[in-house]
């Protein structure tokens, strides 16, 4: 099957799965992510069919939708197999899928350039104006705090601990959109994650300046 083709089938299986989200991983998200890795790869030469598959299909079995198990295997494996893709193919995506999420941080690094495009694509979804919407967003749907004064940004030492965190919004950008920028792999990535890092750091500073409690 040609890659346009399988792109327009998963494109409504997504839109399907994602389509009652509220925590900024709808639809939309993952739209924007394959966007994003589109214009990574007019700058990076990779496997374009592995990086667009593995965009559009990078959250479809997150821990974070599934009451903290990963179904990326269970879901990815039979909707690939479903259109043909070979297994070893298939394996791939799903490593790819596998190191893209953050962790706290403590998500060994990529190992393909595959892997580093849609990671790179994901993050950037994650900072800047819209970044900023989705942290809120997800943290109203988990029932957080938009911010206590008294509460301060933890340093996570393992993966665990950060995916249990209950940790006000505004602690979300210490412990993790914050280092983004300095995380990206590519250099375009590294370019474009500039601009919203810096625009994160201006709504930061408004928020303390409006809220009376200066950090």
């Amino acid at each position: 099957m040609e890659l346009d083709q399988s792109i327009s089938i998963i494109r409504d299986y997504i839109k399907n799965k994602h389509s009652s989200d509220k925590s900024g991983h709808d639809y939309w998200h993952i739209e924007r992510v394959v966007t994003n890795a589109q214009n990574i790869l007019l700058h990076v030469k990779a496997d374009r069919s592995k990086v667009l598959l593995a965009a559009w299909l990078h959250d479809v079995g997150d821990y974070k939708l599934h009451n903290g198990t990963d179904r990326t295997e269970e879901l990815v494996f039979p909707l690939l197999s479903s259109l043909s893709y070979p297994k070893s193919f298939i394996e791939d995506i799903i490593k790819i899928i596998n190191e893209v999420s953050y962790k706290g941080g403590h998500n060994p690094p990529p190992t393909s350039l595959e892997a580093k495009i849609v990671q790179d694509a994901d993050r950037l979804d994650a900072i800047g104006a819209v970044g900023i919407a989705r942290a809120f967003a997800y943290g109203g749907t988990k029932g957080r705090e938009l911010f206590d004064p008294n509460e301060k940004p933890t340093e996570y030492t393992e993966s665990a601990s950060y995916q249990k965190s209950t940790s006000c919004t505004i602690n979300h950008f210490y412990e993790k959109l914050l280092k983004l920028k300095d995380l990206m792999n590519t250099n375009i990535a590294k370019e474009m994650a500039e601009e919203r890092h810096l625009f994160m750091l201006k709504f930061l500073k408004e928020f303390y300046k409006e809220t009376g409690y200066p950090r």
